[in-house]
């Protein structure tokens, strides 16, 4: 496609090649059509700035399911904040490494409302600042701040890596730290600077109590939603603590490993997937609506499948099922078997295939219900075949 790449899982792998966060807005996608994700069920994990990429999609035709996995939450008290900025005022640090824009912004904020925001801004003018990447420039440029250079791959790994590099030993290095604190990162500086920190924002897992994300981890179990979106590593771990917390996660593992693609907004994002063998697709450009345009692109070319039958065309995308011209959306059971009897077209599907493709309960009652809603649905005649004594097939 060009655009995207496609990430297939290896033992052990992992890639820490792009920020854990999407950037700065960037909706506006190419080639936008209010059609164009019509039929297809998809999943969004992220809590900041989660509207903005239900309503790209659903603008494209797509159903959303939101299960947000992790909240960005704020201490209930800006105490350890303020306390945190007040040691940092005081070392007059000689480098600050910025990690995300909305924490610089939300540091700013709270040390102006404190009324240290000029003392903040005189101190860190001073200092040498380097920054993790765009947002995180950005952040610094609206405090009337300017960076001196951006770590390469756009990570906390590369930014600590470039630190060390460029800085000479024994210097009071300040960190604005973001959701997920990165232990190994500030041990690697702490090995050659002293180090401080202040964290303005934390992430929670909302976990299996959540019933959106209850509701998430069931429809991904159940292979009714088509992908699921994610924009931090954080929000998979939490995914899976959640569908491990139900008893859930191999079902869960196994259903992205299969039936309901994985899109990430970047490598970081994509490691914990991929160490759980999950494929996962992912742009180049590691920004939100590089996702979206990557998303709705794969989904067009990989998850449409046209049938020529004897009874006229037959399209299968997502939910949405077109026979002959005719559409209608089919149930999750009956749009199980259709699904497997399209894997080869015109090839005998046994009875004890089609059992197994059935999402939830499998037995041969479950199927034949759902075979005989599958046919009442088609309304076509023969475009479901019984092959006496050996299974069922499309007639192409």
């Amino acid at each position: 496609m060009g655009r995207g790449l496609v990430a297939d899982p290896m033992p052990g792998e992992t890639d820490a090649a792009a920020s854990a966060h999407p950037a700065a807005p960037e909706l506006t996608v190419p080639g936008f059509r209010h059609d164009q994700l019509e039929g297809f069920r998809i999943g969004v994990t992220s809590h900041r700035r989660s509207e903005d990429l239900i309503d790209a999609f659903e603008r494209r035709g797509a159903t959303v399911m939101h299960g947000p996995t992790l909240r960005v939450t704020h201490a209930q008290v800006d105490g350890p904040v303020l306390a945190d900025t007040r040691a940092i005022v005081e070392a007059r640090p000689d480098v600050l490494l910025a990690t995300t824009g909305y924490g610089v912004r939300r540091w700013f904020e709270v040390a102006d409302a404190a009324g240290l925001g000029d003392e903040l801004t005189e101190v860190l003018g001073k200092a040498r600042i380097l920054v993790r990447g765009p947002k995180a420039r950005g952040g610094i440029r609206a405090a009337g701040l300017d960076d001196d250079g951006m770590s390469d791959a756009e990570t906390t790994e590369s930014l600590v890596s470039k630190a060390l590099e460029e800085l000479p030993a024994g210097l009071t290095v300040a960190v604005q730290l973001h959701g997920h604190t990165d232990e190994l990162q500030l041990s690697r500086l702490r090995e050659r600077h002293r180090v401080l920190t202040v964290a303005p924002y934390s992430w929670t897992h909302l976990g299996s109590t959540d019933e959106r994300v209850q509701r998430l981890v069931e429809a991904i179990c159940a292979r009714s939603l088509d992908a699921v979106t994610f924009t931090s590593a954080p929000s998979v771990d939490a995914l899976f603590i959640a569908a491990e917390c139900m008893g859930l996660l191999d079902p869960l593992q196994d259903a992205m490993r299969s039936d309901v693609l994985a899109a990430a907004v970047g490598p970081v994002t994509a490691a914990p997937l991929l160490a759980a063998r999950i494929r996962v697709i992912q742009p180049e450009r590691y920004r939100m609506g590089a996702l979206i345009r990557l998303l709705c692109e794969h989904l067009e070319t990989t998850s449409v499948q046209r049938i020529a039958t004897t009874h006229g065309p037959l399209v299968l995308r997502g939910q949405l099922v077109e026979v002959n011209g005719r559409r209608m959306t089919l149930p999750l059971t009956p749009l199980a078997l259709l699904r497997r009897l399209a894997v080869e077209p015109g090839s005998v599907v046994s009875r004890a295939d089609l059992v197994a493709a059935l999402p939830g309960a499998q037995d041969d009652h479950v199927m034949e219900v759902a075979l005989s809603r599958l046919r009442q649905a088609l309304d076509t005649p023969g475009l479901v075949m019984t092959v006496v004594k050996r299974g069922y097939r499309l007639d192409v």
